[in-house]
C-alpha cells in the first residue's frame, strides 16, 4: 500500500527545502513529458534536489514509501524515457549544472549531470580539447540524459557514443548507496558496471557525477556534399566508403523531402534537386584531410554522384552540419507534429530500408523525410502528421511501429541512441525473447529489487507481449502492413 499524498509531501519535505518541491498542477506540468509529446501524464509531485546528500534523502524516501522514481535531465529525449509516473516522484537533475573539474593534461572533465553537452565543448575549447558525441540537441541535453540514453550524434561513426567517452560515473541506487563505477585508468578491477550502467535509461540507480575523455580538437576539417539521383546510389556509396577503409569523421545521409524540408530554413547550400545527399566528414592534419578528401571524392564519382561540393571555409562546413542537426525544428516549420523515430540497419540494406518506407508512406498516407546517422547505419524518419486528426495519431504510431519492426526483420535493432523509453516497449518483444528479457530483469532487479526506478518502461511484461502479438500479422511479424521482404 502506497503512501498518501501529504506523507509523501511530509517525507519529502524532512530532506529538501521547501522551494525544491513542486506540488501544484500548474507547476508540475512542464515535467508531464518529454521531446515525446505523444505520451503525457503528470507526475505526483516533482523534486529539484540541489545537493548530492538531498538525492539520497529522496530515494530513501521513495523506497520506504514504495513510490516509483522517474529521473529527468533536460527533457529532451524523444523516447518517453521521462514520462512521469502519475503515482510516483519526478527527481529533476536541472540543478546540478556545475563543470567541477577540467584536467587539460589527462584530457577530463568531472561534470553534473544537468551539464549542457554543448557546455563541456565550450569549457574546454581553451585547451584545444572537446567532447566528441553531438547529438542534435547538444546545445540542450544534458550529459545525465546522454549517459541514461547512450547519446551518440553525427561524429559517431569515428569517434563513438557516450559509452566510449565516459569513464567514471557516481551512481546513487535506490536505497541511497553511492557506487563509483569505471576507473580514469585504462580499465577498472571487477565486472564492468559502467557499461551496464550507460544506456539503461534510469532504470538502475542515479547519476550524480560523470568522468569524460576529451579529444584533441582536429587541426582542420572539411565536410562533401556529394548528390545522387537516386537514394539507391546513396546508399552504395556508404558502402564504399566503408569498404574502402575510410572511416569519415562524420557520414550522414539525407533524402530529398529532408533537404527540401530543411533548406529554407538553414540556407545550409543543400542540393534539393538531387534524391538523396551525403554529408561526409574528413579530420585531422591538413595533409590528413586532403588525402582522405580526394580518396572520398573518387569513391563517389566511382559510384555516380551527380554533384561533389567541398566546403571551402570552415563557416560553410558549419552550414552543412547545421542543416543536418536542424532536421528536426525544421519538420516542425513544415507539419503541425512529426514523429522521429529511431532504428539502427546494417548498412548494406540502407536502399532497401528506404524504399519499403516509402511504400509505407502510401499504405498510412502519411509523409516521412529521412535523415539518418549513415555511417552506422541508424536511421532517424521523421514521420509527419497532425495530432488534431486522431486517426493520424493512430498511423504515425503505426507507421513507426511498422519502420522498426523492418529493422529488426534485416538483422537490426529497435534503437540506435533514442532508448526504448514508452516508446517501443512493444518492439523489445518482437526483438528479444522472453528468456533474454528475463534477463534484462534480473539486471534491474539486482539494483532495484523493488522495480520502483523508471517501472513500465523499457523492458515489457510476459502479458504485454501476448497482448501485442495479437495485434500481429505476417506470422507474428510485422504489425499492419505489407511490406517488401528481404
Amino acid at each position: 500500500m502506497r503512501a498518501s499524498f501529504d506523507e509523501v509531501l511530509h517525507a519529502l519535505g524532512t530532506v529538501l527545502p521547501e522551494h525544491c518541491i513542486l506540488a501544484r498542477e500548474e507547476q508540475m506540468r512542464p515535467y508531464e513529458c518529454d521531446g515525446l509529446s505523444l505520451f503525457r501524464e503528470l507526475p505526483l509531485v516533482v523534486v529539484l534536489p540541489e545537493t548530492e546528500a538531498q538525492v539520497q534523502g529522496v530515494l530513501r524516501a521513495c523506497r520506504r514509501l514504495n513510490l516509483p522514481v522517474v529521473t529527468r535531465g533536460a527533457g529532451t529525449g524523444l523516447s518517453g524515457g521521462a514520462l512521469p509516473h502519475a503515482q510516483g516522484v519526478l527527481l529533476g537533475m536541472s540543478k546540478f549544472n556545475r563543470i567541477k573539474a577540467v584536467d587539460p593534461i589527462c584530457a577530463t572533465a568531472v561534470v553534473e549531470p544537468g551539464v549542457r553537452n554543448l557546455a563541456v565543448s565550450e569549457a574546454v575549447a581553451q585547451y584545444g580539447l572537446y567532447y566528441a558525441p553531438d547529438p542534435s540537441s547538444q546545445i540542450a541535453c544534458t550529459i545525465g540524459g546522454n549517459v541514461s540514453e547512450n547519446s551518440g550524434g553525427v561524429h559517431c561513426l569515428k569517434y563513438g557514443l557516450t559509452i566510449h567517452n565516459v569513464l567514471m560515473a557516481r551512481v546513487i541506487t535506490l536505497d541511497g548507496e553511492i557506487l563509483e563505477l569505471g576507473s580514469e585508468a585504462p580499465d577498472s578491477p571487477g565486472p564492468d558496471l559502467l557499461s551496464a550502467y550507460i544506456g539503461s535509461e534510469g532504470m538502475l540507480g542515479v547519476v550524480t557525477e560523470v568522468t569524460l575523455r576529451l579529444l584533441p580538437k582536429p587541426a582542420l576539417a572539411k565536410v562533401i556534399m556529394a548528390s545522387f539521383d537516386d537514394v539507391e546510389t546513396a546508399g552504395q556509396a556508404v558502402a564504399a566508403v566503408i569498404a574502402a577503409g575510410i572511416i569519415p569523421a562524420g557520414l550522414e545521409m539525407m533524402d530529398q523531402r529532408a533537404t527540401e524540408m530543411v533548406e529554407p530554413f538553414v540556407k545550409a547550400g543543400y542540393d534539393t534537386a538531387s534524391k538523396a545527399i551525403l554529408l561526409c566528414e574528413s579530420d585531422g592534419t591538413a595533409v590528413e584531410v586532403a588525402e582522405e578528401i580526394a580518396r572520398m571524392t573518387a569513391v563517389f564519382e566511382g559510384v555516380g554522384a551527380t554533384r561533389i561540393q567541398v566546403s571551402e571555409t570552415e563557416a560553410e562546413r558549419m552550414r552543412f552540419w547545421a542543416g543536418r542537426k536542424n532536421a528536426f525544428p525544421a519538420a516542425g516549420r513544415v507539419s503541425p507534429d512529426y514523429y522521429c523515430m529511431d532504428g539502427t540497419i546494417p548498412r548494406r540494406h540502407l536502399a532497401k530500408v528506404l524504399q519499403a518506407i516509402e511504400v509505407m508512406e502510401t499504405t498510412y498516407g502519411l509523409r516521412c523525410a529521412n535523415v539518418f546517422h549513415a555511417g552506422d547505419g541508424n536511421l532517424h524518419p521523421l514521420i509527419l502528421f497532425d495530432s488534431n486528426v486522431e486517426s493520424e495519431v493512430e498511423r504515425a504510431e503505426a507507421f513507426g511501429a511498422a519502420i522498426l519492426e523492418l529493422c529488426v526483420e534485416v538483422g537490426g535493432t529497435i534503437t540506435g541512441e533514442h532508448g526504448v523509453g514508452m516508446e517501443k516497449i512493444n518492439q523489445m518483444c518482437v526483438q528479444f525473447g522472453r528468456d533474454e528479457l528475463d534477463i534484462f530483469l534480473s539486471v534491474k532487479r539486482s539494483f532495484d529489487p523493488d522495480g520502483l526506478l523508471n517501472p513500465e518502461k523499457v523492458i515489457p511484461t510476459l502479458a504485454r507481449c501476448a497482448e501485442y502479438g495479437k495485434m500481429h500479422v505476417h506470422g507474428g511479424k510485422l504489425p499492419f502492413v505489407d511490406i517488401p521482404r528481404f
